[in-house]
């Protein structure tokens, strides 16, 4: 498999398809594989409408990261890239863990991503699961 469908792989896991929009826990309305921006709360998508543009969102968020992380490859590339799709480019390009990865640190990169495991201002298990499935990539 190379890094977009393992990255591909990755969203699917944990995003689950939603054909008709609802708010994720962290209150952001959301559709598809995981997919916001431009949703209303009456939007309704099909299968294949979802699955184009979880490829466009992968990509462009995959492109971004190797922007952000131009040394990234494999699999600390598809981790990052899976947690910019989830909590967007800006919070990658701000995080203490982009700075240790630039560094070099990744022991201490992979402390950093198991601390983004909230939403909503609490602890979920999907995004605990989640940063252990996307450090398990480093």
């Amino acid at each position: 498999m190379n890094e977009l469908e393992v990255l591909l792989s990755l969203i699917k896991r944990f995003e689950g398809c939603h054909l008709k929009a609802y708010y994720c826990p962290a209150g952001v309305l959301t559709i598809g594989w995981g997919a916001t921006g431009g949703i209303t709360p009456t939007t309704t998508w099909t299968q294949a409408q979802a699955d184009e543009r979880l490829m466009q969102d992968a990509k462009r968020f995959m492109a971004g990261t190797k922007l952000l992380l131009p040394n990234a490859t494999g699999g600390l590339l598809v981790a990052c890239s899976d947690f910019a799709y989830n909590l967007g480019l800006g919070r990658l390009k701000t995080s203490t863990l982009r700075k240790k990865i630039l560094s070099n640190d990744l022991i201490s990169a992979k402390a950093e991503l198991l601390r983004w495991d909230k939403g909503g201002g609490r602890v979920l298990k999907g995004l605990t699961l989640r940063r252990k499935a996307e450090s398990s990539l480093f």
